[in-house]
């Protein structure tokens, strides 16, 4: 009986074993997860003790993330796949300290950035004391509604003017967008309403294009994990607009930024926009509780676009004046004066007039929650 329960005993440990063998193979060892630190700098540290320590970052084969506050410069370590020793960055001269970061994500939390980033677009600042309206139709159709839409925008008070120029649709025989034309029609109507655009890159093949014509580049919701263009996204020179999944969790969100900043780009604007539940009551069911969660972790600006959470117009305005109710920096709205003729989302646009009404709504409400319009 001894001997037959050391046999099972040891059957069991190889078979033990060999499903920790395979699991290293395909997924690495457990000491190989990515464990990134920050180091803070002291708040006299000179320009060339901060070069110094990215110096020696840098020849460890890692990658270094300058990022100058208001009071200490911060860098933060990536590419590590095990442990650092702390050891190696606190003797360093202007080191103040040496910090592991909790979070699976890195550049996009305020471990690595305490303060708020405020990404400049001309003149328009997101994530700064104001709140900023962007507002224009689904799909660029023509130039002439293109700028009739973009004049009424502008005198509404919107700081941005949206379009799409390429549509991702559920239906292959939907209307798909312009393509380069609808692009070519939103620069010139940008240059001549003096409004910076915000469009949509389905995939690299356009992002060149985007990047090129408009002045932020959009992340739909369905590509939010598309890994490949987030990180071509990352190094095309433009701000991005990275939207939430249909059904991805804040982290998941958070995560898909971190492969952006992870390429250069610190000018990233995340967007909640629904997500999709067993509600029928609206087109999705839009999360404000994303809101206030992302910004206590991540010092990314957050808006929010009502038009595709409601996916009703009637929604829209109440769900806008609630979104900056939680806090966020701003919303996406989708308008048309001509809402029974548009090529796509014509039952969640909202008319111009409604669209006055709304932003008299939000200048009320902005000062309750200590911003401004």
């Amino acid at each position: 009986k001894a001997r037959a329960r050391a046999g099972v005993v040891r059957r069991r440990v190889l078979m033990a074993a060999m499903i920790a063998s395979r699991a290293a193979v395909r997924y690495g060892p457990r000491s190989h997860h990515p464990n990134p630190m920050l180091i803070v700098m002291k708040r006299d540290a000179t320009a060339e003790e901060v070069a110094g320590v990215v110096s020696r970052v840098e020849t460890m084969g890692l990658k270094a993330n300058a990022i100058p506050g208001a009071q200490r410069t911060a860098i933060g370590i990536t590419g590590n796949l095990g442990a650092l020793d702390r050891g190696s960055f606190e003797s360093l001269p202007g080191v103040f300290d040496v910090i592991r970061v909790s979070h699976p994500f890195k550049l996009v939390s305020r471990e690595f950035q305490p303060s708020d980033t405020v990404v400049q677009i001309g003149r328009v600042a997101i994530g700064g004391p104001e709140v900023v309206v962007i507002g224009g139709p689904c799909s660029i159709e023509s130039y002439e509604q293109t700028l009739r839409l973009a004049q009424r925008v502008r005198a509404a008070g919107a700081q941005l003017f949206r379009g799409g120029a390429y549509k991702p649709r559920t239906s292959p025989y939907s209307f798909q967008g312009l393509g380069l034309p609808g692009l070519e029609i939103l620069a010139r109507v940008s240059e001549e309403v003096g409004l910076p655009t915000v469009t949509e890159a389905l995939d690299i093949d356009v992002l060149d294009a985007v990047a090129e014509h408009a002045d932020v580049v959009q992340i739909g919701a369905r590509n939010m994990q598309n890994y490949t263009l987030l990180k071509r996204a990352g190094r095309c020179g433009k701000p991005i607009l990275l939207k939430r999944g249909m059904t991805s969790t804040v982290t998941e969100l958070l995560l898909a930024a971190e492969y952006i900043l992870d390429q250069g780009n610190p000018n990233v604007i995340l967007c909640e926009r629904g997500i999709r539940t067993f509600a029928d009551h609206a087109r999705n069911t839009l999360d404000l509780s994303a809101v206030p969660a992302i910004e206590k972790i991540s010092h990314l600006p957050v808006i929010v676009d009502p038009s595709h959470a409601a996916g009703k117009s009637g929604m829209v305005r109440p769900l806008a004046r609630a979104a900056i109710a939680a806090g966020a920096d701003g919303v996406m709205i989708e308008i048309h004066d001509r809402p029974a003729e548009a090529l796509s989302d014509s039952e969640q646009a909202i008319l111009p007039e409604e669209m006055d009404r709304m932003m008299n709504e939000l200048r009320a409400l902005a000062p309750v929650v200590d911003r401004k319009m």
